[in-house]
C-alpha cells in the first residue's frame, strides 16, 4: 500500500548549492518594465526627472532624451509620480503592469516656478497594444473578480483560439502552464498538476501559436498564471458561498422511472430524486496579507475550502456485496439489501491555498518562498452504478508546488533571477488499499442482469487499481540587460528531474462473475507492477528584444536535450529473443535527444492607431512521459505467433520530439480610444505526432508500438473586438479553425487495424475540429455600488462518424458528420455594501442560465443527435443515462469581506 509522503528529491539538495551560487531574481516572468518620454510644454525632452513607484519604493531619472527605464515591476497597477524641481509634479494613477511586457508612460511638464499642489490623471490603458509580436491576452485580477468564472482554466477557455483546452487546434497536453513563470506541468501527462483559485491570481498570460524562446516543453501555447504577493500594510479577505443546481428532472431523464419493471420493485427505487439542495455545492476561502515585524518580510497567505455534489443521484437499492446462494443475482434482484437512502453518484472534496514570504534584508536582493498545495478527492460518476453506489471507485490526488525564487539586481538595467521548484504529484485510484482486503472477494466484479433495468449493476466494485506519482524539481535562471535604451537581451537556462512511477499495486483477475479471484503482485512482463523512471531535460534559450523607431522585433533561440534513461531491444524483429534461430536482441541505450528552435515576431505600426505584426517560430515537445514509458517491456511478445497480430500498443521511451512549424500574421487598429480591433491569421504544420507503427517479426508476426508517424496541420484567423468605457465594457472574440491530421490520438491507427478498417494514413478532421468559436463578455457597473457580467460562448459542432456506409460498403467515412451547435450563458451579479465598517459584497452567479442540455457532447452515430438513437434497442443504455448531458444550470449565491483598502 502507498503511504502518502512528500520527499524532496536528491536533485533538488544538488540544485540549492547552484541556487546559493547564483543570486536571481523575481521570478522570470512575473515582471515587468515601465518606460516612458517626459517632455516639457515645448515637447523637448528633460533631463534629469525623476519617475518613481511610490508603492514599490523604485524609480528612475530620465536620460539626455528624456527617456526612462524601470526594470522589475511586478505585475501590477500602480501610481506613477513624475517630478523636477521648477516644474509641477503630476500623479499619474492606474498604471497597469503586465509580466514580461513593457508598459508606456509619456508625461508633458509645465513649468511652476513655485511649488505647487502636483497634478493627478488616469492613465489610460491603450484598447490594443500596438507593440506585440504575437497573440497574447492578459487578464488582471479585478477584472477576474467581475467574470463568472472560478478557477485558472476557466479564465483560459475563454480567449480567442481556445476550444475546451486545445490551443488553436492543437492535441491537449500541448500547453506549458507555469506559476510565477515556472512550470508546473506533470510529465507524466503534460497537463496542468495545479487547480488554481482565481482568489490567488494577479495576472492571467494566454499566449496562443507563437511564443518567446524562454518558453519550452509546448507546440500550442503558453499560460503564465501571476500569483499574488504580500503588501505593505495588513489586508484580510474572505469569501464563502453555496450553491445548487435548479434544472427540470422531467427534460433532463431524471425524477421519472427510467426503465421497466418486469420484478415488481416498488417505485421508490425506480426514480431518481430532484428535490433542490441547497448546500450541494459550498466554498469557503479566507486569507491574508502584510508585513511581518522584522526583517523587511511581507507574507501572503490563503486558504479554500471546496464540496460538491453531482446533480445525478442514486439510491442505495443494493450493496456491492454478492449473495451466493440458490438463484444467485436473481435472488438478488427480489432481495435488495440496501437501505434505499438517496445520494450523489459524484462528487468533489478539495482543499487548497498559498502561502508566500518575500525578504529585502539584503541589498539589491529579493528572497521570495511560497507553498501552493491541492488535496483533491473525487468521485466520478459512473450511472451503471446508480443503484449501487458505494461500488464506485473514488480518486485521490495530492499535489504540491513550492520552491525558492531569488532576486539580485546588478544595476538599474540588468539583473538576475534563479528559481527552484518541486512540482509534487500524486494520484492514486483503487476500491481498497490493501490488494488482500477480503471486500473484493465478497463483492467480485460489477454485475447485473441486461434483462433488469437496463443492465445496471447490482452488485460488484472495480478490480481496477492504478497510482501516478510525479517527484520533480525544476531549476530556471535567467539573465536579463537593457544593454541599449532600445534593446534589451535575456539569456537562461533550466533543468528539469522529473522522477516517475505509474501502473498497478497488484492486479486483480477473475474468470466470470462466480470465478476464483487471482491476485497479481509484481509479475512482469504481464503484470509488471509499478514502473519507475528518471528522465533528464535541460535547455537554454536567448532572446534579444529591439524596438527602433516604433518598430518591436523579439528574435530568440532556444536548445532543448531529453534523456529518457531506459532501454530497448536492439533488433525489433526478435524484440523477447523468443524466435528460434534468429539473432539475438540485447538491451540497448535510448538515444539523446537534441533539438534547436529559432523563433521571430516583428511589430512594425502602420499608423499611431495601427499595427501589423507576423511572427514565426519552431516548437518542441518530448510526447507524455506515460505514453512513451508504459507497457514499454517487449518482453510480452514472448508468445507472439506466426500468423498473428496482437493490437496491443507497446511504448517506445526512443521517440523523437514532437515538432509544430507556426506562423502568425496580424493586424491592430485603435479606432477610437475606446474601441480597438485584433485580427489573427495562422498556419500550424505538425510533424512527428506520436503514432502507431507496425513491426513485423522474423516469424512474419506483426505487432504495434508507438512512434512519430502522425501529422497535422491548422489553419484559421482570430478576430477580436472590445470597447471600453466607464460603464460597459465589452470582448468579442471569434475563431475560425480548420484542424486536420491522420488521428486524433495516439492509438486511433491501431484501433482502426483492430476492428478491420484500413491503418493507412489519411487526412481527416480533428474530433476537436470546432470551426466556429465565438465569446462574447459583458461586464457593466458602478465603482462602489455594483456589477454585472455575462459571458455567452457559441460553438458549431464538432466532427462524428454517422454509423452509415458510402458506397459498395466502403465502410465509414471518419469524421465526416457534424454535431449540433450549441450556446451556453453564464452570468455574475454584484452589490457592494457594508456589514457595518468592513467593506462587504454580495454576489449571484449563475452557470447555464438557459439550462442547455447540449454542448459537443455524445451524440448517437445513427442519428446525429444527442437526443434520439434510430437504433434505441442497441442504444437503450445510453438513452437511458442523462450523464451525457452538459452539466445542468448552476447556481451560487455568496457574500465576500475585506479589510478597508483591502482588494
Amino acid at each position: 500500500m502507498r503511504r502518502w509522503a512528500i520527499c524532496v528529491p536528491r536533485a533538488i539538495a544538488g540544485a540549492c548549492g547552484v541556487l546559493a551560487i547564483v543570486s536571481g531574481s523575481a521570478v522570470a516572468s512575473t515582471t515587468g518594465k515601465l518606460s516612458g518620454l517626459i517632455v516639457d510644454a515645448k515637447k523637448q525632452p528633460l533631463v534629469a526627472v525623476n519617475v518613481a513607484i511610490p508603492a514599490l519604493r523604485v524609480g528612475a531619472a530620465t536620460d539626455a532624451d528624456g527617456r526612462f527605464t524601470i526594470q522589475q515591476v511586478p505585475s501590477g497597477t500602480y501610481d506613477v509620480r513624475v517630478s523636477l524641481l521648477g516644474y509641477q509634479a503630476q500623479l499619474v494613477q492606474g498604471v497597469v503592469v503586465s509580466a514580461d511586457n513593457t508598459a508606456y508612460v509619456n508625461v508633458t511638464l509645465t513649468e511652476a516656478p513655485i511649488a505647487v499642489q502636483e497634478v493627478v490623471v488616469s492613465a489610460k490603458r491603450p484598447v490594443v497594444d500596438l507593440k506585440l509580436t504575437s497573440s497574447l491576452a492578459s487578464v488582471r485580477s479585478d477584472q477576474i473578480a467581475k467574470l463568472p468564472v472560478q478557477n485558472l482554466q476557466e479564465v483560459v477557455n475563454l480567449q480567442a483560439g481556445v476550444v475546451d483546452g486545445h490551443f488553436l487546434g492543437g492535441r491537449l497536453g500541448e500547453v506549458q502552464f507555469q506559476v510565477d513563470g515556472v512550470t508546473v506541468n506533470n510529465p507524466f501527462d503534460n497537463r496542468n498538476s495545479l487547480n488554481i483559485d482565481r482568489s490567488l491570481i494577479e495576472e492571467v498570460q494566454v499566449v496562443t501559436g507563437t511564443f518567446d524562446a524562454e518558453y519550452g516543453q509546448a507546440m500550442s501555447g503558453v499560460v503564465n498564471a501571476v500569483l499574488k504577493r504580500g503588501t505593505d500594510t495588513f489586508q484580510w479577505n474572505l469569501e464563502t458561498y453555496d450553491g445548487a443546481y435548479v434544472f427540470d428532472g422531467v427534460r433532463r431523464g431524471l425524477g421519472v422511472p427510467l426503465f421497466s419493471n418486469p420484478f415488481g420493485i416498488p417505485d421508490v427505487f425506480q426514480t431518481v430524486p430532484n428535490e433542490l439542495r441547497p448546500y450541494g455545492l459550498q466554498n469557503y476561502q479566507i486569507g491574508a496579507s502584510g508585513p511581518i515585524p522584522f526583517g523587511k518580510t511581507n507574507f501572503i497567505v490563503s486558504a479554500r475550502h471546496y464540496t460538491a455534489h453531482d446533480p445525478v443521484y442514486g439510491r442505495r437499492m443494493y450493496t456491492p456485496w454478492a449473495i451466493y446462494q440458490p438463484g444467485g443475482v436473481q435472488t438478488k434482484l427480489m432481495n435488495p439489501d440496501g437501505d434505499g437512502e438517496a445520494v450523489p453518484l459524484g462528487w468533489t472534496n478539495e482543499w487548497s491555498g498559498l502561502a508566500k514570504v518575500t525578504n529585502h534584508s539584503l541589498k539589491s536582493t529579493e528572497l521570495s518562498y511560497q507553498v501552493i498545495p491541492d488535496w483533491t478527492d473525487q468521485q466520478d460518476v459512473v450511472f451503471a452504478d446508480r443503484l449501487v453506489p458505494d461500488a464506485e471507485v473514488p480518486s485521490h490526488t495530492r499535489s504540491l508546488v513550492h520552491g525558492l525564487d531569488v532576486t539580485q539586481t546588478i544595476s538599474p538595467k540588468t539583473f538576475m533571477s534563479a528559481s527552484l521548484r518541486q512540482n509534487y504529484f500524486d494520484r492514486r485510484q483503487m476500491k481498497y488499499d490493501d490488494l488482500n482486503d477480503p471486500r473484493y472477494d465478497l463483492a467480485g466484479q460489477p454485475t447485473g442482469d441486461r434483462n433488469f433495468i437496463d443492465g445496471l449493476n447490482t452488485q460488484g466494485v472495480d478490480f481496477g487499481r492504478s497510482t501516478q506519482n510525479t517527484n520533480g524539481a525544476v531549476f530556471k535562471s535567467s539573465f536579463t540587460s537593457q544593454i541599449r535604451r532600445d534593446q534589451q537581451i535575456k539569456l537562461g537556462i533550466e533543468y528539469e528531474w522529473p522522477h516517475v512511477q505509474f501502473g498497478s499495486p497488484g492486479v486483480i483477475t477473475q474468470n466470470g462473475s462466480n470465478g476464483p479471484i487471482q491476485r497479481h503482485i509484481d509479475e512482469p512482463p504481464s503484470f509488471p507492477g509499478v514502473l519507475e523512471y528518471r528522465p533528464f531535460i535541460t535547455s537554454a534559450f536567448a532572446q534579444d528584444e529591439i524596438e527602433f523607431n516604433d518598430v518591436r522585433i523579439r528574435a530568440g533561440v532556444r536548445f532543448e536535450y531529453f534523456n529518457p534513461r531506459a532501454t530497448l531491444p536492439s533488433d525489433l524483429a526478435n524484440p523477447a529473443n523468443a524466435i528460434a534461430g534468429s539473432p539475438l536482441s540485447e538491451p540497448r541505450a535510448t538515444t539523446h535527444k537534441l533539438s534547436l528552435s529559432p523563433r521571430v515576431g516583428v511589430s512594425y505600426p502602420v499608423t499611431d492607431r495601427s499595427a501589423v505584426y507576423f511572427a514565426y517560430g519552431h516548437f518542441y515537445q518530448m510526447p507524455e512521459l506515460g505514453q512513451i514509458y508504459g507497457n514499454s517491456d517487449y518482453g510480452v511478445l514472448k508468445d507472439l505467433a506466426a500468423g498473428n497480430i496482437t493490437y496491443g500498443v507497446l511504448g517506445n521511451p526512443d521517440v523523437r520530439p514532437q515538432r509544430t512549424v507556426q506562423y502568425q500574421f496580424g493586424y491592430k487598429q485603435s479606432i477610437t480610444d475606446d474601441i480597438g480591433v485584433d485580427a489573427n491569421l495562422f498556419f500550424k504544420d505538425i510533424r512527428d505526432l506520436l503514432g502507431v507503427e507496425f513491426i513485423d517479426t522474423y516469424n512474419d508476426a506483426t505487432y504495434a508500438r508507438l512512434t512519430n508517424v502522425d501529422f497535422g496541420n491548422v489553419i484559421g484567423f482570430t478576430l477580436s473586438a472590445s470597447r471600453r468605457s466607464p460603464f460597459v465594457t465589452t470582448t468579442l472574440d471569434y475563431t475560425w479553425q480548420s484542424a486536420q491530421g491522420d488521428a486524433s490520438d495516439p492509438y486511433e491507427t491501431a484501433t482502426r487495424a483492430s476492428n478491420g478498417e484500413d491503418p493507412r494514413p489519411r487526412s481527416v478532421p480533428f474530433n476537436w475540429d470546432q470551426r466556429h468559436t465565438l465569446n462574447l463578455t459583458v461586464t457593466m457597473g458602478h465603482a462602489d455600488r455594483y456589477s454585472m457580467s455575462g459571458v455567452l460562448k457559441v460553438a458549431s459542432g464538432q466532427p462524428y462518424t454517422p454509423a452509415t456506409t458510402t458506397g459498395f460498403g466502403n465502410g465509414l467515412e471518419a469524421n465526416s458528420g457534424r454535431k449540433p451547435s450549441s450556446a451556453i450563458l453564464d452570468v455574475r451579479g454584484e452589490r457592494y455594501v457594508f456589514l457595518g465598517a468592513i467593506p462587504a459584497t454580495v454576489f449571484l452567479r449563475v452557470f447555464n442560465v438557459l439550462d442547455q442540455r447540449y454542448n459537443n457532447g455524445l451524440v448517437f452515430d445513427t442519428s446525429g443527435s444527442p437526443y434520439y438513437s434510430r437504433d434505441p434497442a442497441r442504444d437503450q443504455t445510453t438513452l437511458a443515462d442523462p450523464t451525457r448531458f452538459y452539466p445542468p444550470r448552476r447556481i451560487e449565491v455568496g457574500v465576500s469581506l475585506r479589510s478597508k483598502g483591502g482588494d
